[in-house]
């Protein structure tokens, strides 16, 4: 029913796609590098509880021979900037709990009993990410162990590619919604601007033609019957014509709403196409159902502009010649549908996404920008909905319109 002239530039989708790829490679890189610096802090970290487990050998072994444990005490055991607890080998939190535990918060007002408790649940922990390291005073012979955790830096680090994964998305999501908004003025843009141009164009020869007629009409009387009903059918085209510039020159500006007929609406679109149909030698019939008079606050003229866009399609749809279109109107308490169905070749799938994109069109000839407009004027005038309710190849096409009631 509408189709596609494909544009040699990339589609907006594909630039969609490349901007999200590179994102990905961003994030991805990112990721990696952080996870990079991560495995390096953890790396020193298990070297620094590997070097205070040595020195409590050391200083535990027979062979020091001072009592200076300055180094041990100033050096090492400063420096320490990660939780790590003291235990004896059998995994039990060494007493007293306040000296042999480092960057842990152990409330001193609870009893031994319950700070042996949380100590025992950091131990199983600290083990679950890290394993513990052996004192030994001998070959074999464990006096304790060293169990120790992530310090704050790491654990901020670990945090870090989520932190920026969610600023990409942010960043992503922001910069899809202003490409989109972008766009959107700029076909808005281009819409006001052809259609004030084409009713500013046609403005001029419309009437000229309209004076001449009425010209013509003085000059030949009533005399030649023929002559009369020419004149007559040249006026009836050129007030159509009168009444497209009208509708083009209302694109971009605010149309008056009014609560108006749209069985009298579309009726009168109908019986436009009916007298005209034979011309194109199809056999089509047009038939509105509707089960009582239903109004909404509509425009007229540019409401029976989408009507004629719709049924203009579905004529082209039916390509055997005779086929059938019809216009379903129905009501709801808070809105009013118009479905709008043929009996034409259907759109295939991988099109139906498509359809109201401008400068889509299955035809061979055509702007492809019927629909496009059409769906303009519902939502941006009428505040409504235009869509591709069903599809199916060979077996037809059904749109529809969604008003508000009031």
């Amino acid at each position: 029913m509408t189709t596609t002239n494909r544009n040699l530039l990339p589609q907006s989708s594909e630039l969609k796609v490349i901007l999200l790829v590179l994102a990905f490679i961003i994030v991805a890189g990112t990721l990696w590098y952080t996870h990079s610096i991560v495995r390096d802090l953890e790396a020193n970290q298990k070297r620094i509880a590997s070097l205070f487990a040595k020195s409590f050998e050391y200083i535990g072994s027979d062979k020091t021979q001072s009592g200076d444990y300055s180094f041990v005490l100033e050096e090492i055991i400063h420096n320490i900037d990660f939780p790590m607890i003291l235990s004896d080998a059998a995994n039990e939190p060494l007493a007293p709990y306040a000296t042999n535990i480092r960057n842990v918060a152990l409330d001193s007002s609870l009893s031994t009993e319950v700070q042996r408790a949380y100590l025992k649940e950091l131990i199983a922990e600290m083990d679950g990410n890290n394993p513990r390291i052996k004192v030994e005073a001998g070959e074999g012979v464990v006096l304790s162990y060293v169990h120790y955790g992530e310090s704050k830096l790491i654990t901020r680090l670990r945090l870090l590619p989520y932190v920026e994964l969610a600023v990409v998305a942010l960043f992503i999501l922001i910069g899809y919604i202003s490409f989109s908004y972008i766009k959107r003025s700029e076909q808005s843009s281009i819409w006001v601007g052809m259609a004030r141009e084409t009713a500013h164009q046609l403005g001029t020869p419309i009437s000229s033609m309209m004076g001449w007629v009425e010209l013509l009409r003085h000059q030949t009387g009533t005399a030649d019957a023929t002559v009369v009903e020419t004149l007559h059918d040249m006026d009836n085209d050129l007030q159509r014509l009168q009444k497209i510039a009208s509708r083009f020159s209302r694109i971009g500006s605010k149309p008056d709403l009014k609560e108006e007929n749209l069985v009298e609406t579309i009726e009168k679109v109908i019986q436009y196409f009916q007298r005209r149909i034979p011309q194109t030698g199809k056999r089509v019939q047009i038939s509105l159902e509707y089960k009582a008079p239903v109004t909404a606050q509509i425009n007229g003229e540019l409401f029976e502009w989408v009507i004629e866009n719709l049924i203009k399609n579905a004529l082209d749809a039916i390509e055997t010649g005779t086929g059938k279109i019809t216009i379903i109107l129905s009501e709801r308490p808070a809105h009013v549908y118009i479905d709008v169905t043929d009996t034409g070749k259907g759109i295939d799938m991988p099109y139906r996404k498509e359809v109201f994109r401008p400068g889509f069109s299955t035809k061979k000839r055509g702007w492809g920008l019927g629909l496009s407009l059409s769906q303009r004027i519902i939502e941006s005038y009428h505040s409504g909905k235009l869509i591709l309710r069903d599809s199916r190849p060979g077996a037809g096409t059904t749109f529809r319109i969604k008003l508000r009631r009031h």
